[in-house]
């Protein structure tokens, strides 16, 4: 009878891991499966952006060249609610925070989107390749990624840890070296595999047992190695681990907040887009469509009252 339980909440879960998979400041997205589950999915139907008008104050702001092609190129990374991901398959319709906050910023500039899903890895280098104009993908604006990208930001989010709900053993992380001797599962290429990687030390200076870091590729994969035991315990966004412990079938509880980073459009370093899109959020931001799009997603909490360009990492 066990067995047979178990078994259930094992392929129940499966079924759900391209739903639950977590990426940003991230990981390497995949693909969101068909009809993304929950309040993602329902909110992805709510149309806050179509209406929104052209500001001709912003749009002057833009390089002359923009102006005249009226389009602007995305590398955006895809697959994680509620920040982007597919919640129709047939369709492939992008939905989710940063899909919203872009397609609203291109209205306010009269400019139409051409967005093209990579791998989140790839972003940032393609755009001082000139690939890309505007990166998305969740990107925290840290003090490394700041010497060759800038940041238009719109939101603040940043890095959380999750247990298996019936751990109780480990509590809310507030220094690194509670983690001693345990092992974290999160996402290759990401701040927080840098974070963990670099204050290794911590356990070693107190005379403990260092922690071991498993940095997985696919997003999905730090899910199954949580759920299946193979780590303890995740580290990733603030906004995907609340979104994945609140699928029951997840299996997981949400810690708490580690480390706050602001969370920016990335542009090459020296973009002149960047007043454009700085005047862009924050009229979304006068005019009452920020605040909205922030609820429909779940996502108040990391409201932001202006748009900065490239400001310092958090403390």
């Amino acid at each position: 009878m066990r067995t047979t339980t178990v078994r259930r909440r094992l392929l129940a879960a499966a079924a759900l891991l391209p739903v639950l998979a977590l990426a940003a400041c991230g990981s390497d997205p995949k693909t969101a499966g068909p009809g993304a589950a929950g309040p993602a999915a329902t909110a992805a139907g709510q149309d806050l952006v179509s209406g929104i008008a052209r500001s001709e104050t912003a749009a002057a702001l833009l390089p002359e060249d923009v102006r005249a092609s009226g389009t602007v190129r995305f590398g955006s990374s895809f697959g994680y609610p509620p920040s982007a991901f597919y919640a129709d398959q047939a369709t492939k319709k992008p939905a989710g925070v940063d899909i919203d906050f872009t397609d609203a910023v291109a209205k306010v500039l009269g400019l139409t989107v051409q967005r093209e899903e990579a791998a989140f890895e790839t972003i940032l280098p393609a755009l001082g390749s000139g690939k890309y104009d505007v990166g998305t993908g969740n990107f925290g604006v840290t003090a490394a990624r700041l010497k060759t990208i800038d940041f238009v930001t719109y939101i603040d989010d940043g890095q959380g840890f999750a247990v298996k709900k019936d751990n109780t053993a480990i509590q809310p992380v507030t220094d690194l070296a509670q983690l001693c001797g345990l092992t974290i599962g999160t996402g290759a290429g990401t701040t927080f595999e840098t974070t963990l990687n670099a204050k290794k030390n911590v356990c070693t200076d107190a005379g403990k047992k260092p922690y071991e870091v498993k940095a997985f590729s696919d997003s999905g994969a730090v899910l199954t190695g949580l759920q299946q035991g193979r780590v303890d315990i995740t580290m990733s966004t603030i906004n995907g681990l609340r979104y994945q412990a609140s699928q029951e079938a997840s299996g997981t509880r949400f810690l708490g907040e580690f480390h706050r980073l602001d969370v920016g459009f990335a542009f090459r370093k020296g973009s002149p887009l960047t007043p454009a899109f700085q005047a862009a959020v924050n009229q979304l931001i006068k005019d009452g469509t920020y605040d909205k799009i922030l609820k429909k997603w779940g996502v108040a909490d990391s409201a932001i009252k202006e748009s900065r360009v490239s400001p310092p990492e958090h403390a």
